[in-house]
C-alpha cells in the first residue's frame, strides 16, 4: 500500500512559477514509476511528467518541456515538479501517481495504482 500526499498548488500569473511536492508513504522497492498528471475541466486526464526510478529516466509531455522539471528526494520519498513560465493552459488539477509495473507508457494513467488527492494550479493571464 502506498499513500501519496501532494502540496504546492496555488494561483499565479502567467510567467510565474510553482513547485508541487508529492510525499510517498509505504514500502518501496528500488524500481517504480512516479508521475504527475493533470486534468482541466471538460478535458481528459493528461500525463505531465514521470520518472522511472529503476533507470532514473524522466519523461515530459511536449507542452511542458523546457518549463517543468522533475526531481526526487529519495531520502524523503518525495517527488517534486518545478513549474516555470506557467501559462494559462497549465491551469488544472494536478495529481501525483505511483505504480510498480514497468511495462507500458509513462503517460498511461490506467497503469498507475495509487493516486494523490490532487492540488489545484490556476494560472491567470
Amino acid at each position: 500500500q502506498v499513500q501519496l500526499v501532494e502540496s504546492g498548488g496555488g494561483s499565479v500569473q502567467a510567467g510565474g512559477s510553482l513547485r508541487l511536492s508529492c510525499a510517498a508513504f509505504g514500502y518501496f522497492y528500488n524500481s517504480y514509476w512516479m508521475g504527475w498528471f493533470r486534468q482541466a475541466p471538460g478535458k481528459e486526464r493528461e500525463g505531465v511528467a514521470a520518472i522511472y526510478t529503476g533507470a532514473g529516466s524522466t519523461y515530459y509531455v511536449d507542452s511542458v518541456k523546457g518549463r517543468f522539471t522533475l526531481s526526487q528526494d529519495n531520502a524523503k520519498n518525495t517527488l517534486y515538479l518545478q513549474m516555470n513560465n506557467l501559462k494559462p493552459e497549465d491551469t488544472a488539477m494536478y495529481y501525483c501517481a505511483f505504480r510498480w509495473a514497468r511495462r507500458g507508457n509513462w503517460y498511461q494513467s490506467d497503469l498507475y495504482k495509487y493516486w494523490g488527492q490532487g492540488t489545484q494550479v490556476t494560472v491567470s493571464s
